[in-house]
Parts: structure tokens; C-alpha cells; sequence
């Protein structure tokens, strides 16, 4: 028997209806004759309200204590759909993470999955049992304390199970009906994707594709699991992320990303001598502060402006490190601007396509879109533009390649 591993998000698990709704699917999947591995999300909004709680007790909670709050909201899930498979007469098993053998390091909020031991779940496989896991968690190796992957961690989770046990499949399970060539709430005629490589996944889902956690398609690649993305509201073929096919130059461009969730940080007048700049980033690594974009202005009167984006929310304790080292360099200052978005085409085409930069620079130009920073990759460019100007931005690039359908609308996706 085939095992498949199917991971249903907080939509999609959202009330009593929406997981009676959820328990028919895997009965379905499970009496077409395959071994079934589930994975879940906490409904709906629990893990933010419980965040919310958090914050109302404490400013600042511990870090043990977060991780065993938060792992509720996937508790309550996974017992939930297991009851609703037994009353559909399906024998089903739930287990936290620790319980399911997701071996982690030690660092709350943010875990790293270093070991996966689904000896419990291959057992209840073997006894004719589906089986739900609780996604987002698991139990430190060296402290046994109960940790939490970090945002997006059910899709980690998920993967990695589908891995250690050999599964056909990763059915990732979201409010849409797959990965489109872009935001299907920005552009109505965006094209579902039949087929996205590892390398162009990763990309769109770093430059702000939601569909699916960075982390989530690194394991997935690292370990050539097959991650299906589709729709827990229809029962339509949905988006393979796989490896490469062989006509990569038939598709040029797979996609158009956006993200609004960062912020431009300048350092003005830094002094242009070596080692300046490796201080300057330094410091924020060791601030575990995450940097994407970075543009160095053409020095003058031996000083030069850096500039860099990073989490919005990250800005002040970005600013509250640097503002010692700025005065201790010499620096003119820090300028902080929240109000930009990225902007990225992502497609493993573009490599051997002369002119993909140049044709989305115009396409900008002739929507009025000014272009502040550009980054690029050997299957990515990216911009960031003003923030009022995304939706304008992303609708221009996508029209210029040609990745809508003017006939088939992205249904289930607004």
C-alpha cells in the first residue's frame, strides 16, 4: 500500500464543519486503498489569539513556556479530526510531534528538525490506522523540551514525515487551488502552474509566494520528496514541485512574487575603507537579524550610503544595534523606510534567455514604477518599488510575459 502524507492548514481545518468536511477527503484516501499520514494546523486563528494572550500576560514570556502554549491550537485539531474519522467508521490515531519522532535542536520559536524516529507511526500504519500529527512541533534532543518550528512549520513537518516514511506523496492542502503565476487577488487572470521545479518554488515562495514555507521546499528538495499543492475545497489536480523537466526552455517565466512584509534601512556617509562594511553586517548576524537585498551607492568625498531590506518587524532592534557602531565608524545616521515592497520574476528559463531584466525594467517604466533596488539570481530578478505602487507593479511584469489566461479565471483563490 502506497503511504501519502497530506498536510490541511488553519483555512482548511478553520471550524466543525470545515474538519467534518476534511475527515470525508482522508476517508476517501484512505478506502481507495492507501496508507494515510495526516498533518494539521491549528484552526483557523487559534495560534494568533493564543500569541495574543501571550502578550497580554507577559511582554515578554518565556520562550519554553510559548512553545508548550502554542502547540495547543494543533492539539485540538488533530483529536478533533480523529474523532471525526471514527465516527465515519476510519480507525485513526493522533499524535503530537514529540510523539511522532520529530527530533529538533534546542532553540524555541524557531526549530530545526535534525532527526526524524516515526517508529509510532509506522506501527499504527501497520494496524490499519490513520494517523494525524499535530504539525509545528516537536521535542528537543538535548533538552526533551517540547519546540516549535517557527511559522509554516505544519508544511516542514509534513515533508519531513513523507520522508522518513517513504511516502508516494506530500499533498500540502491550502485555500487555493495550487501555485498561480502570480497573486491571484492582484492579477484575476493568473495561470495555475501544472509542474514548479525545487529551484523556482524556493525562490517565489522567498520573494513572498505563501503558498507553500521556504523551509518546507528545501527539505522537500534535499530529500526528493514530491510535494503536491491543492485545494481542500475541490477536488481538482492541483501544483507538482518536483525536479526540473527536461523542456525548462519552453516556459521561460514560472511566476511574479510579491512581498510587503519588509523595510529599507540606510546607513548614511559610511566611511569607504575596507572592513567597514563586514562590521556593519557582522553585528546584525549576530543580532539574528535576517538581510535580503543589499545596494552600496559609488562613494564620494571617501564616504558611501548602504542600504538594505529586512523584516519590517525587525527595524528597531536592527537600529538599536547599528546606532552604536554608526557613531563608533563615523557614520551620518540611519534612515528607515517601511513604506516599499519587492517585486520578483522567477523562472528557470531566464538563464539561458538573453534581455528577461530589461524587458521587466520597461514594462515597469511604462507603468510609471520607479525601481529603487534590483537583485538578482540566476532565475530571479528582483525590485523593490514604493508600496502603493506593488499591485501596479506586479500587474505590469505579469502582463509584459504573458503568464495570464485570458479564459480560465484562478477559481477558489480570491
Amino acid at each position: 500500500m502506497a503511504i501519502v502524507v497530506q498536510k490541511y492548514g488553519g483555512t482548511s481545518v478553520g471550524d466543525v464543519d470545515r474538519i467534518k468536511r476534511v475527515a470525508d477527503r482522508v476517508a476517501r484516501t484512505h478506502r481507495g486503498g492507501n496508507q494515510v499520514v495526516v498533518v494539521v494546523s491549528a484552526m483557523g486563528k487559534t495560534t494568533d489569539d493564543l500569541v495574543s494572550m501571550a502578550s497580554r500576560i507577559s511582554e515578554t514570556p518565556p520562550e519554553r513556556e510559548l512553545d508548550i502554549l502554542l502547540t495547543s491550537g494543533e492539539r485540538i485539531s488533530m483529536s478533533l479530526l480523529a474523532m471525526a474519522l471514527a465516527d465515519r467508521g476510519v480507525a485513526a490515531k493522533s499524535f503530537t510531534g514529540s510523539q511522532a519522532g520529530i527530533i529538533t535542536d534546542a532553540v524555541h520559536g524557531k526549530a530545526r528538525i535534525i532527526d526524524m524516529t516515526p517508529g509510532r507511526v509506522q506501527d499504527a500504519l501497520d494496524q490499519g490506522h490513520v494517523v494525524i500529527v499535530a504539525g509545528f512541533s516537536g521535542v528537543s534532543q538535548s533538552t526533551k523540551d517540547i519546540t516549535t518550528l517557527g511559522r509554516g512549520g505544519s508544511d516542514t513537518t509534513a515533508v519531513a514525515l513523507a520522508s522518513a516514511l517513504g511516502a508516494e506523496v506530500c499533498e500540502i492542502y491550502t485555500d487555493v487551488d495550487g501555485v498561480f503565476t502570480a497573486d491571484p487577488r492582484i492579477v484575476p487572470n493568473a495561470r495555475k502552474l501544472d509542474h514548479v521545479s525545487y529551484e523556482e518554488m524556493l525562490e517565489l515562495a522567498a520573494q513572498g509566494a505563501k503558498v507553500l514555507m521556504v523551509r518546507s521546499v528545501e527539505f522537500g528538495r534535499n530529500h526528493d520528496v514530491r510535494i503536491h499543492v491543492r485545494s481542500s475545497f475541490s477536488y481538482t489536480t492541483g501544483t507538482m514541485v518536483g525536479p526540473q523537466e527536461d523542456n525548462v526552455e519552453d516556459a521561460i517565466i514560472s511566476g511574479v512574487a510579491h512581498d510587503t512584509s519588509e523595510a529599507k534601512l540606510t546607513v548614511q556617509g559610511v566611511p569607504d575603507r575596507p572592513g567597514v562594511a563586514a562590521r556593519l553586517f557582522s553585528t546584525l548576524a549576530e543580532a539574528t537579524i535576517n538581510i535580503d537585498m543589499i545596494v552600496q551607492n559609488i562613494a564620494a568625498d571617501g564616504r558611501t550610503d548602504i542600504s538594505f531590506t529586512l523584516p519590517r518587524g525587525e527595524t528597531d532592534k536592527a537600529r538599536a544595534v547599528l546606532e552604536p557602531l554608526t557613531d563608533e565608524i563615523g557614520a551620518g545616521g540611519i534612515l528607515v523606510d517601511s513604506d516599499i515592497a519587492k517585486v520578483s520574476l522567477v523562472g528557470a528559463g531566464m538563464k539561458t534567455h538573453p534581455g528577461v531584466a530589461a524587458k521587466m525594467f520597461g514594462a515597469l517604466s511604462a507603468a510609471g514604477v520607479n525601481i529603487e533596488m534590483i537583485s538578482t539570481s540566476t532565475i530571479r530578478v528582483s525590485v523593490v518599488v514604493a508600496k502603493d505602487q506593488v499591485e501596479t507593479a506586479v500587474q505590469a511584469v505579469h502582463a509584459a510575459f504573458g503568464l495570464g489566461d485570458d479564459e480560465v479565471l484562478a477559481e477558489g483563490a480570491r
